[in-house]
């Protein structure tokens, strides 16, 4: 459905996250498609004349007429707004919906090459400035801030690990956690899972923010303030560690999906969330869904991926065959080609043989489920990651 916008009338839009990411050329429109990959947390609106017929499966709004009349409706409803539009066209845009600084969005603007980032409205109270760095680290560009008081550069707990997809589990200790990291205070970062290069700024990580492996090595440590970063489920007794701290949910986890002809949604969603509950694993740190070729269409299996909003990919059986099996069925080539499903698209994905489980069976669904593992972050000359 495509979005016309008129004068004077404020559109209706389908909010879904926090970020909304507006484009009206074509440039701009490969730079928001982009970004909406790269960074989780992203609406997408462009111009309907550069649609690409994907945009219904991938939540992309389109709209017709002048993008001025789009942000009225984008302003109250947003976090922030990441425009792909020049800076000077920006500003007398939004300049009639400027209300507070403690009210108004961030804005941050991109140019239309993907080079420059510039944070423009609310810097600090709207947190533009670190969506800008965030940003700017998803598309590679560079990060553009003018606010003269910007000199911290910490960590942004909200927006931490958000261009990798990384979610909070919950908002409650946000605020206090953020108070801690910018007050200086002594700070454990604790990474059991997820991509090592989270620090963005052109200097070293600060020295009372210190890096952990593990839940013991951080609560050790005696921290003011805790970022956890990993796909467990805690133990009761490390729920402590959460005192003053924010947990967060890194996409490491990819599950290999083999299932009969017409198995239904629920029961394929009831496999995957048993599973994951036995192995201690949290379903907000599922990244994707692994199959064969042959099951690309299956409407149980691509209601649960767009339900969770999971990648799907899927192989055909001689892409299979390359990959070792503990147990290669014969049943199961007779009737696609390949030696295993699930097993071996797990393995394909994650680009190793170590599974978190192999492969289970149950009732119409075969699971194998698998951890993405990122090599350690190599320092560079600055002493940062």
């Amino acid at each position: 459905m495509t979005i016309s916008l008129k004068e004077g009338v404020v559109p209706e839009i389908r909010q879904q996250n926090d970020y909304a990411v507006v484009a009206i050329t074509k440039h701009g429109v490969e730079i928001a498609r982009k970004l909406n990959e790269q960074m989780s947390g992203t609406d997408v609106y462009y111009m309907s004349k550069f649609t690409k017929g994907d945009e219904e499966q991938r939540s992309i709004q389109l709209f017709e007429g002048s993008v001025r009349m789009l942000f009225p409706a984008l302003f109250p409803a947003y976090q922030g707004l990441i425009i792909i539009i020049s800076l000077g066209a920006v500003v007398r845009m939004i300049a009639p919906l400027l209300k507070d600084k403690k009210k108004d969005p961030g804005v941050v603007v991109i140019d239309d090459n993907g080079e420059h980032v510039i944070s423009v409205l609310s810097g600090h109270l709207g947190g533009a400035n670190e969506l800008t760095h965030e940003v700017a680290a998803a598309i590679n560009a560079k990060a553009v801030i003018t606010t003269a008081s910007d000199v911290q550069k910490t960590i942004p707990v909200d927006l931490f690990g958000r261009r990798f997809g990384w979610v909070w589990e919950s908002a409650d200790k946000l605020t206090p956690v953020s108070a801690a990291v910018v007050n200086e205070e002594k700070i454990a970062v604790i990474q059991e899972s997820g991509e090592p290069n989270w620090w963005t700024h052109d200097r070293p990580i600060p020295p009372n923010i210190q890096k952990f492996s593990s839940v013991e090595e951080g609560r050790a440590s005696s921290p003011n303030a805790v970022l956890l970063v990993t796909h467990r489920l805690l133990q009761q007794e490390e729920m402590s560690i959460l005192t003053n701290g924010v947990l967060y949910r890194p996409k490491v986890i990819v599950l290999g999906i083999g299932c009969n002809r017409g198995t239904s949604a629920e029961e394929i969603e009831q496999v995957i969330r048993e599973t994951l509950d036995e192995l201690s694993f949290s379903i907000r740190s599922v990244k994707a869904v692994c199959t064969i070729d042959l099951k690309q269409d299956e409407a149980g299996l691509l209601e649960v991926t767009r339900k969770y909003g999971w990648e799907f990919n899927y192989y055909t059986p001689e892409m299979l065959n390359t990959v070792s099996v503990e147990a290669p069925s014969e049943i199961v080539f007779k009737f696609t080609g390949a030696y295993g499903v699930s097993e071996p698209a797990v393995k394909l994905y994650t680009g190793h043989n170590k599974l978190a489980l192999i492969k289970k069976k149950t009732g119409n669904v075969t699971i194998s489920v698998g951890l993405l593992e990122f090599g350690a972050a190599k320092e560079d000359e600055r002493g940062g990651l």
